[in-house]
């Protein structure tokens, strides 16, 4: 027994002396400025909380010479208090219920985190130490153990809580930060949430902007995590779809007006119509002051659903810049009974109510406050304190003032969203603490199958419920469970409209829902959409407009692929789509059509028999070979007439039959290309023409050997009148008459002396043309036989066109035959040239000059014509060159014989056929007729010249 004293004794002081050693050696740095709720008293479990009731922190002087005090907030946020209520609301609700934690009552300690990271550390340690003084790593006090925090309200605050409360494995179940980052589980074992991680919203505002069209937007994020992740995976996902981004601008978490009107020249100078805002209201706030300062309207914003039900961002005014908004809200719902909760407050409970209502009714309910106040005022304006006093009635509140009257955003429940996020968190906590203490000894999920002892259980061993936790919310019935920490990504579709009153009312226009299939995960109704000037249709918001078919996209050098020229396609290149990268090359017997956007098959050409050119040149055709056939049944007519037999007739037949052949086979050349019109067209021609030009070419040889013989009787005739007239003269001198007479009979002998008529017969003229047409015929044969014209499609001479037309075969063998006929005709004008001085009445060789001088003149201008034109005129061309030199040799040769023998038939006389007398002068030569003839004109020339020798 003495033993036990003196170890309980040991124990005593062992005690005290740490207790006074601790005493010396650990001191506290500083007390925390928190406000907020706080009941604690007799309960079994305390929940934490964390709302962002004011805006920002008070500045401070900044003064280091005396001991830092924490710094206060300033900027009352009526919603956020709302959210602060929910939670007492909830936590008053369970505490009634007899199903959910019967036998516990929960207590709370609610902070406010000022919207800021600092307080948000400050509310954390206060609340793990269990005092009013912040010990890390201490948990002070022996009251009821703490369950979770709920809260703490934006993404950056729940981000600086939760690395704290990971340390000590303690849950936090956030209602409003929603930023992607905070999924990760090594740096945030214990973080939950009642909002739906931002990927899936990011995803929702890509999705939605591809379904409108929309390719050139502008975007606009907070300078805290929830921006930059949430517009980050936003920006990835658009532009992997082709989406450009115009501008891109940051929010500064600290005022800065030069950062806001910058901006906001940002947004007027954009040509996006779209503009996409992933921020908190409070953020947001001063660029919409700006905005609507300087009226910046004609623009759509894209919400995040931190700021889509915002009473702080809608405020009066604001519709001519918002109006026709669209964003993602979470999860509706109608909480009944927390509008009464709302609605009944007591502001003398507690310092922040109490400036809540001060707030709220512009008002004070300090008398003293109230009165030094007025005095102050008096002061301002020299009045007396009577009237001071009586001023103070007017800034004094009574405490009963009507909080539903005012009809503001802390008592709205129209549009209860963070708020149901609120009251789901709370009762998640008090689910996951109800199975903690429904858990049936042996039955348990720890070490040993133990249960936790709700009175006194570790952070770790709530978090294993909260994680595992599936519930029902009251009034809703939505059944709620953490996946991994996270719920399901669900979003109603809001879009403000102005109502009859001027002001904005939020539509629900769709939805979106992560956890169906791709393409059923969007849904909105388009014909419900108001958009911005109340316009109809979808804003267009596009760097440069579609390419329309046939045309592809030419990216502009520097700039965004979303801002491109539209470059007309090529001809025989196609687009067909809009925004094609690429014309797409037309092939084989296609062409693009006029407006670049199909391939059509390409126009056939060639030289009909219907259309107006080819009647006409068949009309021509017809009308030559008709009268070609008049002219020989005229020269049958009269086959036994001087002029007909003056040359060879069956000669001039001959001619009359080739140029009928020619001026037929032109037709033979219309019509579409086929074997056996390539064929007979050429070979037609080819012999045609060597037949015509080889019969020329016998009757200008006879006529050039008559005018050749004739020239050589002339000389001799000549030199035999020298010789007799100096004979004469030198019978003269000598008086000897009979020299006179042996001289005649001289002149006599030389006149008998007469040389052949004609050295070429008819027969050897026939056979000069049988020889030349054989020859041609022989070398057409052969080219028919190696290598025919074949019909071809042509279309290299123009894209647009298939030009049928026939293929040669042979460039050699064609040059080579119509060489041939070329020569023919060189030798017959040769031939025609050297007689053209072979005069009679008729003068037939120089119709066959001028004849062959008209060939010569259409083939030469034919050529270059032929090779400037393409298609059908080529063909008409080629048509028009064989037309005119038929009727050029037609016309040149057989019309001055035709004249003869139809209206001057007295020519028609054998006499007219012979040579006419030669002037004395010697400017006339010639005779045509025959050789004989030309022997009368020598022996009379001969001895009239002797006679007049003999009479001088």
């Amino acid at each position: 027994m003495e033993i036990q004293r003196f170890l309980l004794g040991l124990y005593g002081f062992f005690c005290i002396y740490t207790s006074l050693s601790a005493e010396s050696t650990c001191k506290l740095k500083a007390k925390f400025n928190l406000n907020g709720y706080k009941d604690v008293e007799k309960k079994r479990v305390v929940v934490g909380g964390m709302f962002p009731v004011h805006m920002r922190v008070a500045s401070t002087d900044g003064n280091t010479s005396r001991v830092p005090v924490s710094s206060g907030c300033e900027g009352f946020n009526f919603r956020t208090f709302r959210w602060t209520q929910t939670m007492l609301f909830a936590i008053n609700e369970i505490n009634e219920r007899t199903d959910l934690l019967p036998y516990t009552d929960l207590g709370y300690v609610i902070y406010d985190s000022c919207y800021t990271i600092s307080k948000a550390v400050e509310g954390t340690l206060t609340y793990l130490t269990g005092q009013d003084e912040a010990v890390p790593n201490y948990r002070c006090g022996n009251g009821a153990p703490l369950a979770a925090l709920v809260g703490a309200g934006g993404s950056d605050l729940s981000t600086a809580t939760a690395r704290i409360l990971g340390l000590y494995h303690f849950p936090q179940v956030s209602y409003f930060s929603s930023c992607s980052s905070l999924s990760n589980r090594f740096p945030f074992p214990t973080f939950l949430r009642t909002i739906p991680n931002d990927d899936h919203q990011s995803t929702a505002m890509a999705q939605m902007v591809l379904h409108f069209g929309w390719t050139w937007v502008g975007i606009i994020a907070a300078d805290d995590d929830y921006g930059k992740y949430g517009i980050k995976a936003f920006k990835e996902q658009v532009e992997e779809a082709g989406v450009c981004i115009s501008f891109s601008e940051t929010l500064p978490k600290v005022s800065s007006p030069e950062a806001i009107h910058s901006i906001v020249q940002t947004v007027v100078e954009s040509t996006a119509k779209i503009i996409v805002v992933f921020s908190s209201e409070v953020d947001l706030s001063p660029l919409i002051t700006e905005l609507l300062q300087q009226n910046v309207t004609n623009r759509t914003w894209i919400a995040s659903e931190a700021w889509i039900t915002s009473a702080l961002i809608n405020q009066p005014g604001v519709n001519s810049v918002l109006a026709g908004t669209l964003g993602f809200g979470v999860k509706r719902a109608d909480i009944p009974g927390l509008q009464h909760h709302l609605l009944d407050l007591d502001p003398y409970t507690d310092p922040l109510t109490e400036e809540f209502w001060e707030t709220l009714f512009n008002c004070t309910l300090n008398y003293e406050r109230a009165l030094q106040m007025a005095k102050e005022r008096a002061e301002e304006v020299n009045s007396t304190l009577p009237r001071a006093v009586r001023g103070v009635l007017n800034g004094l509140c009574n405490g009963k003032e009507s909080v539903a009257q005012l009809n503001d955003t802390y008592s709205d429940v129209s549009q209860l969203r963070i708020t149901y996020n609120v009251y789901k968190a709370v009762y998640a906590v008090a689910h996951a603490l109800h199975n903690l203490e429904h858990c049936e000894p042996g039955k348990g999920p720890f070490t040993g199958k133990s249960c936790a002892n709700i009175t006194n259980f570790e952070p770790w061993q709530l978090m294993y419920y909260l994680k595992n936790v599936r519930f029902k919310v009251p009034h809703t019935e939505e059944e709620i469970h953490f996946n991994d920490g996270e719920i399901e990504g669900f979003y109603d579709i809001i879009n403000w409209q102005v109502n009859r009153d001027g002001e904005i009312s939020y539509v629900n226009v769709g939805h979106y829902n992560g956890s169906a299939a791709q393409e059923h995960r969007l849904h909105i109704m388009n014909d419900s959409i108001v958009w911005n000037n109340e316009v109809l249709e979808p804003p267009r918001s596009v760097c440069s407009e579609n390419c329309q078919p046939g045309t592809r996209k030419g990216i502009r050098q520097g700039e965004p692929v979303c801002c491109f020229d539209c470059i007309p396609c090529a001809d025989g290149e196609i687009s067909n789509t809009t925004n094609a990268r690429e014309c797409i090359l037309c092939s084989g017997d296609y062409w693009s059509n006029e407006a670049n956007d199909a391939c059509v098959p390409k126009i056939i050409e060639f030289l009909a028999f219907e259309e107006p050119l080819g009647i006409t040149l068949i009309a021509i055709s017809a009308f030559g070979a008709l009268v070609t056939i008049g002219v020989g049944v005229v020269f049958v007519l009269h086959i036994g007439t001087p002029l007909v037999k003056a040359n060879d007739a069956l000669l001039s037949f001959s001619l009359l039959f080739s140029l009928v052949v020619t001026f037929l086979c032109s037709i033979v050349f219309l019509g579409e290309p086929q074997n056996w019109s390539c064929m007979t067209s050429q070979v037609a021609l080819a012999l045609g023409f060597a037949l015509a030009l080889s019969s020329i070419m016998g009757k200008a040889a006879v006529l050039m050997l008559r005018a050749q013989a004739l020239k050589a009787v002339r000389v001799k005739a000549k030199a035999a009148a020298k010789a007799a007239k100096a004979a004469a003269e030198a019978a003269a001198n000598s008086g000897n008459p009979d020299v006179i007479a042996t001289n005649i009979n001289n002149n006599d002998i030389s006149a008998t002396t007469n040389p052949e008529v004609d050295s070429l017969t008819c027969a050897h003229q026939r056979a000069i043309t049988a020889v030349a047409t054989l020859i041609q015929a022989i070398a057409c044969t052969v080219w028919l036989i190696v290598l025919p014209p074949h019909p071809i499609k042509n279309t290299s001479a123009q894209n647009i066109k298939i030009i049928l037309e026939c293929d040669e075969g042979s460039v050699v063998f064609i040059c080579c035959i119509f060489a041939y006929d070329i020569l023919l005709a060189l030798l017959a004008f040769v031939f025609a040239f050297i007689a053209r001085k072979l005069e009679d009445h008729f003068s037939e060789a120089k119709c066959v000059t001028f004849g062959m001088l008209v060939f010569f003149i259409v083939w030469i201008s034919f050529v270059p014509a032929y090779l400037s034109t393409r298609g059908k005129f080529m063909v008409a061309v080629q048509i028009f060159a064989i037309l005119a030199s038929s009727f050029g040799l037609l016309t040149c040769i057989f019309f001055p014989k035709c004249y003869i023998l139809l209206v001057k038939p007295e020519r028609n006389r054998e006499e007219m056929m012979r040579p006419r007398a030669k002037p004395r002068d010697g400017c006339s030569t010639g005779t045509s007729a025959s050789l004989a003839t030309a022997a009368t004109e020598i022996n009379a020339s001969f001895a009239s010249t002797a006679i007049d020798d003999q009479g001088t």
